[in-house]
């Protein structure tokens, strides 16, 4: 994009000036609205991303700890079921 000014100036002698000036601009330059604009966006992702990261952690926790709760309550279960067939065998047999 080009621009050009022209100024007129009239001295206090009664003579006149003129200047031109001639900008030359690319347009590759951007405002720093957009820059903050794409800071803030990518802010957004990286706090949704650590989130979304965290949330799949706690998940992971509360299955390992399901998964752990259930074992132990299977221990327990064949606990039981040995100590009845224990008590079975001696009903059995005539031991008390």
């Amino acid at each position: 994009m080009t621009e050009e000014r022209i100024s007129t100036t009239r001295e206090p002698d009664g003579t006149t000036t003129t200047t031109r000036t001639t900008s030359v601009h690319d347009g590759a330059s951007s405002s720093g609205g957009g820059k903050i604009l794409l800071a803030v966006v990518l802010l957004i992702a990286v706090v949704a991303a650590i989130f979304l990261f965290s949330g799949m952690s706690d998940a992971e926790i509360a299955k390992d700890t399901a998964i752990t709760d259930a074992a132990g309550e299977v221990g327990n279960a064949a606990q039981q079921v040995g100590d009845a067939a224990q008590d079975a065998a001696d009903s059995v047999t005539g031991q008390e």
